[in-house]
């Protein structure tokens, strides 16, 4: 029997409805996997779709098994060479890829830093099997060795690659600068020939910052927070600064008052935490990454 043509529609609204939705203002670019084949232990669920939460605010993903980065490459006219990979946070059960990924992107392009917000693996979903110091630094060294790979396709410096975290991403950023490795040479994958080593780090309000160390001669850093955060964040991060310069590594930090967690980019937002971006670029022409 044939559907009416009314009712054909409004099933197919309906079910439109159910179809997860691009969560920034625009679609975002088309995502690359960070393994052809498939992340290592995690073949065999590469082609489940993830699972994506959207509202107003809100950009939730979960269930990544095929560890991705997505590209917001500047206009060649505008473009500085340097780029910045994107951890967002989420508590390393969600990504909050919103106000922590793509819009961030989109501003970084828009002023000449390429820039490359990442979806790796959660450790602390329910029912994951994966850990933060395996599967997600995995995922995380591989996404910096891969666009050291393709930088000159991408037209930027691989000298001038950074890494840039929110909460759980921040964690990532971290440990990124923390422990690398310069590849290697001899490996038939010439992705695993490049250096997993973050040239700066940018670290927005990061989480379980107890476990971070600091050894002379880390990548610089630049660090930002709220000083209504909780205290291992809101004081963490001044004794944090601290540290790095004993270490005598080039660091900034910004508190900004009246502010807590997660404040992360929101184009709309009006606060001075908003303008950290402007801040970090400031900081980056400063250090000599913008050029």
């Amino acid at each position: 029997m044939k559907i009416p043509t009314l009712l054909s529609t409004s099933l197919l609204a309906f079910f439109l409805t159910l179809v997860p939705r691009p969560c920034s203002a625009a679609d975002p670019p088309a995502s690359l996997p960070l393994w052809e084949k498939g992340a290592p232990g995690s073949e065999a669920r590469a082609a489940e779709p993830e699972k994506i939460e959207t509202g107003p605010g809100v950009c939730n993903v979960s269930n990544i098994h095929n560890p991705s980065i997505t590209p917001y490459l500047p206009q060649a006219a505008n473009a500085t060479g340097a780029a910045i990979l994107i951890a967002p946070g989420g508590g390393h059960k969600v990504l909050c890829l919103g106000h922590e990924g793509y819009s961030l992107g989109e501003w970084f392009s828009g002023h000449g830093i390429a820039a490359f917000v990442m979806k790796n693996r959660l450790a602390r979903e329910a029912g994951s099997t994966y850990t933060i110091d395996g599967e997600a630094m995995a995922d995380t060294r591989r996404a910096l060795r891969l666009i050291r790979q393709r930088a000159a396709s991408w037209q930027i410096d691989p000298h001038r690659l950074g890494i840039l975290g929110f909460s759980a991403g921040g964690e990532l950023a971290a440990l990124a600068a923390m422990q690398s490795d310069p590849g290697q040479p001899g490996a038939a994958d010439p992705i695993e020939q490049q250096s997993s080593r973050p040239d700066f780090q940018v670290l927005i309000y990061p989480g379980s910052s107890s476990r971070f160390t600091v050894a002379p001669g880390m990548p610089p850093v630049f660090i930002a927070c709220g000083e209504n955060d909780r205290p291992d964040i809101s004081e963490g991060m001044p004794a944090l600064y601290l540290k790095y310069k004993a270490a005598q590594v080039p660091a900034e930090l910004h508190i900004y008052a009246k502010t807590g967690h997660g404040f992360g980019f929101r184009p709309e937002n009006t606060t001075p935490a908003a303008a950290w971006p402007q801040r970090l670029r400031e900081w980056m022409a400063n250090q000599g990454f913008l050029k």
